[in-house]
């Protein structure tokens, strides 16, 4: 996903996409202070929260996706590690704590420029739908509502942690791409 960018955000000049000298991808770079202009994936962080064999999923209220099932996840936010940024999500999105585990899924989501990374979760306190959930529920993995499951990468990770029922099995990687038509 590249996004236009017609000015300079250092002299406010516009920008032209070229391949700067050295490098092997095309570029924004100003055309009067030759600043480069570098696009990179965004990380979104988010857990799998668990307690007694179930687990916490949020029932979204922000678009997109409003009214579908999740796990706790979103934007990490810069200063801030990716566990801190996971355990942050479930505090803003279930108003609960969690003890982080283990990195257990990454999903490369290329046509979004972004990439998502999944930590396994201890729920460790109450919890209560926060500002962008409609509700905050616990499921059985038999219960778990997968048809309303509000992205493809969260449903991989679900998938993925049930595989593994909570061992160590490594990190699992997975790359979406939309069908080329």
């Amino acid at each position: 996903m590249i996004l236009q960018i017609k000015y300079c955000s250092n002299c406010g000049q516009s920008v032209s996409r070229r391949t700067p000298d050295g490098d092997t991808h095309e570029r924004w770079v100003c055309d009067t202070c030759g600043l480069i202009h570098y696009q990179n994936p965004i990380p979104v962080v988010g857990c799998v929260p668990e307690r007694d064999g179930k687990i916490l999923l949020c029932k979204r209220a922000i678009e997109p996706r409003y009214g579908c099932w999740t796990v706790p996840a979103g934007f990490l936010e810069l200063g801030e590690s990716s566990v801190a940024g996971a355990g942050r999500e479930t505090v803003e999105e279930a108003c609960a704590e969690v003890e982080i585990g283990h990195l257990f899924a990454v999903v490369d989501v290329i046509d979004a420029g972004q990439i998502h990374l999944f930590y396994t979760a201890k729920l460790v306190s109450d919890f209560s739908p926060g500002e962008e959930s409609l509700d905050v529920r616990l499921f059985e993995e038999d219960e778990i509502p997968w048809d309303e499951i509000a992205f493809h990468s969260g449903r991989y990770a679900l998938r993925k942690y049930f595989e593994d029922r909570g061992r160590n099995n490594g990190v699992h990687v997975h790359e979406l791409r939309r069908a080329k038509t």
